[in-house]
């Protein structure tokens, strides 16, 4: 079978654009999707200590990301890249899954939960951080989504993979601070708001699915 038409050269600029925007593409997801730590920055963000949210926003998700950074890549530096290429396709569907069951269920679930009842201390803080951390959805992306990624780093040479974390970066934390300005912005819509947001998010993530199942099709 003859690849599609953006694999029919070894263009690796191309590859790494490619793994630039479906960084970007998921960054945007995450940084879009409400969080615990995200409703506590939103509440400081309303109340104008934009310092205190932007703190939130960047410092516990960086702590919690970089666990997940030297733990899946010491797993995927191990396994076998077989492995590591099939996982690919269960990060795929994975993706297109939540984002359809997400989409269905949105008319009646509550994106943000009880948002007002997160206020700024640091048990609310360290909680909110735990949870971040034995996120289902945060375990599914290291291991199916970024892992892959990681094992074709191993084969191609890691620095052939830093667009797509540097694209993930970029589009999580603008979309991050993003969200919570306009929640901040309207907060007396922001319900309404968080849930274009969600259902926004969602869309993107059956369309992320697709395309990371089709590169895994084609790729390493």
């Amino acid at each position: 079978m003859p690849p599609p038409w953006w694999r029919l050269t070894d263009d690796t600029d191309c590859d790494q654009m490619d793994l630039l925007l479906l960084g970007l593409g998921m960054g945007t997801v995450g940084g879009l999707i409400p969080s615990p730590l995200r409703l506590i920055a939103l509440t400081q963000a309303v109340l104008g200590r934009w310092l205190r949210a932007a703190l939130l926003i960047v410092g516990p998700p960086t702590l919690v990301d970089g666990l997940f950074l030297v733990i899946i890549f010491f797993f995927y530096r191990y396994i076998p890249l077989s492995i590591a290429h099939y996982t690919a396709y269960v990060g795929g569907v994975a993706l297109a899954a939540f984002g359809g069951i997400s989409l269905l269920k949105a008319p009646r679930q509550n994106p943000d939960g009880a948002a007002h009842s997160w206020a700024l201390t640091y048990s609310r803080v360290s909680v909110a951080t735990l949870i971040e951390v034995t996120e289902p959805g945060a375990w599914v992306y290291w291991l199916t989504i970024a892992g892959p990624i990681i094992a074709e780093g191993r084969l191609e040479g890691y620095r052939h993979v830093v667009p797509f974390f540097a694209g993930s970066l970029v589009g999580y934390y603008g979309a991050a601070f993003a969200s919570v300005w306009l929640m901040a912005w309207g907060a007396g819509l922001h319900k309404d708001f968080n849930r274009y947001l969600f259902c926004i998010a969602n869309v993107l993530l059956l369309v992320l699915g697709a395309l990371y199942f089709v590169r895994a099709y084609w790729g390493y």
